[in-house]
């Protein structure tokens, strides 16, 4: 796998949350030779399509990647999807799955949250007419808020106690000792407290907090935490266009420095326009020979649009399904937006690619060329040092760590944040080597 990064995808009955899975894996399962397989019960494979530098260095002939694939320059790197079932209102207080649905997000990076945009199915994913999707927006935050806020405010006379007591203990390892459970970091409590703070919601001295002081912490630290992607699903159903077109307005707000602003947290920016069934019936007739379409693509070709002896003809039924895609989502969208999705909710962190190489002339594992290049490729976190990336590879080469270079033989210093297109092909050096 390239990293250790977690997508979660969860969706109330009915919301298209099954189709949305089986789309992400029929629109890989070709490229990749992956199939949705799980890796544990609720666990699969996505894959995030990147440039690789393979063209850029003249070497796609060798580019052959341990994990995923690589097609002319366009790679499609693995990453973990857990499927979370049980979304229901009242999660929190056991409906449902309830525990189980909430324990599944600690290892979650980013939540894709996939919402009927057609109004059609009710909270509980009953059918059902003119139901406005904007609830489920709101109630998952809901529920997630209502999880760590109730968990922390019957500690939080206890917590006070003992932060008071320990007078040299800072307030953001107090903090972090509580939430750490929540699968964050203490630089991510920093982060919510910085904000906090800085904006005037908070005062820096948790022993002054109220229990609204605690909510108000705990919805910055969700927005930190958690970043979510809704994937507004059923774009091609009757009355969605006014559900999106009310969403959009909602959530497209602007602030004072004319940044958009999250609301139930959530950005516009982080709302992706999805037809999961469209996506999974184009795959289907391309891997039977059909038509001509790769995932992301604004069109589809068929035997009548370019004449291809190689594709089949189609039946009457096929045309007419096909015309109404055409028509009602890629003409009016640009695409089925399920790629777009997964993109998203990788870059929505502002993850790294990193390539890491044994040789800078040939990209492999020898100065010799005849050994394939870029095999590997890991996503790692915004502002990761060289010498942090040598310890998350492997820890023999963090303990025998000699140096590291990038392209043109330029030395990096350990302390180098890694930034894509500048130093992210990285050969590292140890000690005997």
């Amino acid at each position: 796998m390239s990293s250790s990064f977690v997508i979660a995808c969860v969706g109330k009955p009915s919301a298209g949350k099954s189709s949305f899975l089986n789309a992400v894996s029929d629109a890989t399962a070709k490229v990749g030779n992956f199939p949705f397989t799980t890796i544990e019960p609720n666990q699969g494979i996505a894959y995030y399509p990147l440039d690789c530098p393979c063209k850029t260095y003249g070497v796609s002939s060798r580019c052959k990647p341990r994990y995923g694939r690589c097609i002319d320059g366009r790679r499609y790197l693995p990453i973990r999807l857990l499927d979370v079932a049980g979304l229901v209102p009242g999660a929190s207080e056991g409906r449902g799955l309830g525990n189980q649905f909430l324990d599944d997000l600690r290892s979650a990076d980013v939540l894709i949250h996939v919402v009927d945009a057609s109004g059609t199915t009710d909270d509980n994913g009953r059918e059902t007419k003119g139901y406005d999707p904007v609830n489920d927006i709101q109630w998952l935050r809901g529920e997630i808020e209502a999880w760590i806020f109730g968990n922390m405010e019957k500690r939080w006379p206890g917590i006070v106690r003992r932060h008071i007591a320990l007078k040299t203990v800072p307030a953001v390892d107090t903090l972090h000792g509580q939430l750490a459970g929540y699968g964050t970091t203490k630089d991510i409590v920093q982060k919510t407290m910085d904000l906090a703070v800085r904006s005037g919601t908070l005062d820096a001295a948790i022993e002054k907090w109220d229990m609204e002081d605690l909510r108000a912490f705990v919805k910055v630290f969700l927005d930190i935490r958690f970043p979510t992607i809704v994937a507004l699903n059923k774009i091609d159903m009757p009355d969605a266009d006014k559900n999106i077109a009310a969403i959009v307005r909602r959530y497209q707000q602007k602030n004072s420095t004319n940044a958009t602003f999250l609301r139930d947290g959530v950005s516009g920016d982080n709302i992706i326009l999805t037809s999961a069934l469209s996506e999974c019936f184009l795959r289907k007739m391309a891997k039977q020979g059909y038509i001509r379409y790769q995932t992301g693509d604004d069109d589809f070709s068929t035997k009548s649009d370019a004449p291809d002896e190689t594709l089949r003809d189609l039946d009457e039924k096929m045309s007419r399904r096909l015309d109404n895609i055409r028509d009602l989502v890629l003409f009016r969208y640009g695409s089925t937006g399920v790629q777009e999705v997964i993109v998203r909710a990788v870059e929505v962190l502002g993850f790294v690619p990193v390539f890491p190489v044994k040789s800078l002339s040939t990209f492999g594992a020898s100065s010799d060329g005849l050994s394939f290049a870029f095999q590997d490729c890991v996503l790692v976190k915004p502002n990761t040092t060289v010498r942090e990336f040598a310890r998350k590879l492997h820890n023999q080469l963090n303990v025998n760590y000699a140096g590291a270079e990038t392209i043109g033989n330029i030395q990096l210093a350990e302390d180098d944040v890694i930034v894509a297109g500048k130093n992210n092909i990285i050969k590292i050096s140890t000690t005997g080597s």
